[in-house]
């Protein structure tokens, strides 16, 4: 690259000048642009390396090698496929020494098989073959290739988030709140608490009085006038007696008879609310 710099350093402007106007420069050395390749160019062996093939381990490489030229897998040549993995090998040992360490222990195997070929066979008993010393390389490779193929059905699958996305929609719904029915033993019992409470309170005094059920419907709906909710023992007074108590119980019932009044719980052994009856106008 110093040389070119030099020769470019020494060459006249008029001779850097494209002869062509409209002429696209080929690349831009300091600033300046290029129209024709320099002649002294000096490119270094390993600037740039392309790998055709890429395997995923020796076995990918061994049934590549065997496929590339129609072998019987069942029938290995083992001198030819071993002299061309030995090359492969050897290119990857001269970059990468730990990749190769992988690649080394089968290319061990491979001459031992080729050397176990090579002696005489064991003898066996009569009726039987002979066992072939490429027989469990080629169980390997086989289920190797069984399981490679298997793989590329899966991945030729359609699959989320590579070959389509589940669509998704947001839908906003105003949902009424649908509160549990009050139950008559749910009533009850808030009645039995509000005549405990009463009790505690209770004074001993003979009176005679009377009391309109009417009348303390309005003053409960009176009670309940600008107000959402009101809790059910809000409208007991336990000062007032136990017969004001059992009045204003009957009015409420009255009221709820006649649909003048909700009566509503969230859930199971909640506060039991008062409201006045929803009339849509």
């Amino acid at each position: 690259m110093t040389q070119s710099s030099a020769v470019a350093g020494n060459a006249s402007p008029d001779a850097a000048m494209p002869q062509v106007i409209d002429q696209v420069a080929l690349a831009r050395l300091y600033g300046e642009p290029l129209f024709t390749m320099p002649q002294d160019l000096y490119i270094p062996p390993d600037a740039l390396e392309v790998f055709l093939e890429a395997f995923e381990g020796p076995l990918d490489l061994l049934l590549y090698l065997i496929r590339k030229q129609n072998f019987n897998i069942l029938d290995i040549p083992m001198l030819s496929v071993t002299k061309q993995y030995l090359v492969y090998v050897d290119q990857i040992r001269k970059r990468n020494l730990e990749l190769a360490a992988e690649y080394l222990l089968m290319a061990a195997m491979l001459i031992e098989i080729k050397s176990r070929m090579l002696l005489p066979p064991k003898k066996v008993a009569e009726g039987q073959e002979a066992e072939d010393p490429r027989a469990e390389l080629v169980r390997r490779l086989i289920e190797y290739e069984q399981m490679k193929l298997a793989a590329a059905r899966l991945n030729a699958l359609p699959q989320f988030g590579r070959d389509f996305l589940k669509a998704e929609i947001t839908i906003e719904q105003s949902l009424v709140p649908r509160f549990p029915d009050v139950n008559v033993s749910d009533l009850q019992e808030a009645w039995r608490d509000i005549l405990k409470r009463a009790k505690l309170v209770q004074h001993h005094k003979i009176t005679r009085e009377e009391l309109s059920v009417r009348e303390h419907m309005g003053m409960v709906l009176k009670r309940l006038q600008g107000r959402r909710f009101v809790g059910f023992e809000e409208l007991f007074d336990p000062a007032s007696g136990t017969p004001v108590l059992v009045v204003t119980f009957i009015a409420l019932l009255e009221l709820a008879k006649e649909t003048l009044i909700e009566i509503t719980q969230a859930e199971a052994f909640a506060p039991i609310y008062v409201r006045l009856a929803y009339s849509p106008t």
